[in-house]
């Protein structure tokens, strides 16, 4: 850069990649184009189908929309589907690691990639809390069925009330939750597990994959055959099938609307169809089929699920962290053996849901501090295990206390709010590389361009609106922060900036795959 004058403070902060650079670096390395549209839209199964279906759709029912939940897993599948297609655009024409983080890079620059950074450490890192502390309730539910009773106050949040009942559900009277330890502990094992560094192997991978997917059709099987043998105890629990509106956000349609911003959480992963754009045989026909059928295929199991789960029991019962184990429990005591294997199930795909959500993070740490953006020590390789230890036990630490000290439904809650604003982000990067590069080589296109990728920067911003005022406030206070951080320090120390030119952001050896 020397001899060149100095951009602007505008031109500086929208100072970005090569796209031509960041293409050089992959034309050596193609990938090999195997992928058909079944394989992706399998890929899609295994990456959605996790954490949200057995969290979070208990909270949206009791807390917003009832029975009627149902409805809102289509309101979030179709919003799921318009930044899914604009992930896919990206994914053909930036064939790059680093996600939605190096897109924004690219694309609109620094500045955008920064905020982007900062959105996804509440897609990543308090996803992984919330899970933990899903992971939690089935744990504790699984104990009790073999007799080991742990102290509620070691379950829940920090100031949380709980109902203590005795056997037959009658309430004997209350405790205050002080820290959910199983969830911080879980967090604490996996993330030495990361340190040590794991390879996971798609074998691995597969059974994971099978053992969720079979577990949602168990239930769904299971539940049926309940619903259909007790109709008469059933249907009642459907009546209203949407209750009426008891205020903002809860219930009737605007609970629905609410509720969709929740159950949002169960389609997180989605983007992983996007990034196999690369090695599709045929991206133009085959990316738009496997990120639709994948949504289409889950959206039809997550609103079985859900419907079962209304039906076996009243909605008002199912805010709690593990509402698949709350239903199946209600079986009875002959089908306890089902409830186990279900509750074993569940706990083995959050286990790894946990898992790769830590990593994600971690990789995201990664590539900010090889960038210069974040302080060197987040790429700091241990010499033994070749993992970015220090980035890992930072990680680890601030997903474990936020699943220890706070409730599920305000994590949950703003690991939706930044995940549907980085989508926002997305769309309108395609719209915006659109304008920019007209003739950059595309795999793949948006089809209805530009009006696809306006509905999902719409949709996104929608179901933004319908979180309660007070977190939307705390999201924009934690924007406020990362923008200051970033004219502290980023902008100061970012190699881009200097002139220095940053290889490829593959992790270090010894991690998990992508």
């Amino acid at each position: 850069m020397a001899g060149q004058a100095k951009p602007g403070f505008l031109g500086r902060i929208m100072l970005r990649k090569s796209v031509d650079q960041v293409q050089a670096e992959y034309a050596g390395g193609e990938l090999k184009k195997t992928l058909g549209p079944v394989n992706l839209v399998l890929l899609g199964i295994g990456c959605i189908i996790g954490a949200g279906i057995f969290v979070r759709t208990g909270n949206a029912a009791a807390l917003h929309a009832g029975p009627a939940v149902i409805l809102s897993f289509v309101i979030a599948g179709l919003v799921c589907a318009f930044a899914g297609l604009c992930y896919a655009e990206l994914a053909s024409a930036l064939p790059v690691s680093g996600s939605a983080y190096t897109y924004s890079y690219t694309t609109m620059g620094e500045f955008a990639a920064w905020i982007m950074g900062a959105l996804l450490l509440l897609e990543y890192g308090l996803a992984a809390s919330v899970v933990a502390v899903g992971w939690s309730g089935y744990v504790v539910s699984l104990l009790k069925d073999f007799g080991v009773v742990i102290d509620p106050a070691m379950t829940a949040p920090f100031g949380h009330v709980i109902e203590l009942k005795d056997a037959a559900g009658v309430v004997t009277g209350t405790t205050t939750g002080f820290f959910n330890v199983p969830a911080a502990a879980v967090t604490l094992a996996l993330t030495l597990l990361l340190t040590i560094g794991v390879s996971e192997s798609a074998n691995f991978n597969n059974i994971i994959v099978a053992i969720k997917t079979t577990t949602i059709i168990s239930v769904i099987a299971v539940g049926g055959y309940y619903v259909l043998t007790h109709m008469e105890q059933s249907l009642p629990n459907w009546q209203p099938f949407i209750p009426e509106n008891e205020g903002p956000g809860k219930f009737g349609f605007e609970g629905v609307a609410r509720a969709a911003s929740i159950v949002f959480f169960a389609y997180i992963g989605f983007e992983a169809v996007s990034t196999a754009g690369q090695e599709a045989k045929n991206p133009k026909r085959d990316m738009p089929i496997g990120i639709i059928g994948s949504l289409v295929i889950c959206t039809i199991l997550y609103m079985l699920v859900a419907t079962v789960l209304t039906l076996m029991v009243n909605y008002k019962e199912l805010n709690v962290p593990d509402p698949v184990a709350v239903a199946v429990n209600a079986l009875g005591p002959q089908w306890a053996p089902f409830a186990m294997m279900v509750k074993i199930g569940a706990i083995t795909g959050l286990t790894s849901v946990i898992l790769v959500l830590m990593y994600g993070q971690t990789r995201i740490f990664y590539t900010m501090s090889r960038d210069g953006l974040l302080p060197g020590v987040f790429a700091t390789v241990h010499k033994k295990f070749k993992t970015p230890w220090v980035n890992t036990l930072i990680v680890g630490v601030i997903v474990a206390g936020a699943a220890g000290f706070f409730d599920i439904n305000t994590l949950g809650d703003l690991t939706s709010v930044g995940t549907l604003a980085a989508f926002a982000v997305v769309c309108l990067t395609v719209i915006f590389l659109r304008q920019t590069r007209p003739d950059l080589e595309r795999g793949f296109k948006v089809p209805f361009y530009p009006v696809l990728p306006a509905l999902g920067i719409v949709s996104c911003i929608w179901l933004i609106t319908t979180v309660e005022l007070h977190l939307l406030v705390f999201f924009g206070w934690f924007i406020a922060a990362a923008i200051v951080l970033y004219f502290l320090y980023g902008m100061h120390n970012s190699k881009l900036g200097k002139g220095v030119v940053v290889r490829g952001h593959e992790p270090p050896p010894g991690e998990l795959p992508h």
